[in-house]
């Protein structure tokens, strides 16, 4: 399924996955239980995921436009 974002929409989900990411990993270093870092962590390596697919998104439709 794809999904198209205004310039916009994609700068305000690039900031809201950011902040998530920022605050997960902040959870990580507070947290004692193992099993939930690990949880963790795949959550980490998810949003890293999308944050890249985001900005690749946005190179691709900046290379696409129209000079």
């Amino acid at each position: 399924m794809a999904t198209t974002f205004s310039s916009a929409e994609r700068e305000l989900l690039l900031e809201i996955l950011e902040e998530h990411h920022r605050e997960l990993l902040r959870e990580i270093s507070r947290t004692k239980h193992h099993d939930y870092k690990i949880v963790l962590r795949q959550k980490v390596s998810l949003l890293e995921s999308m944050v890249k697919k985001t900005q690749a998104d946005e190179v691709v439709e900046q290379v696409l436009q129209p000079l």
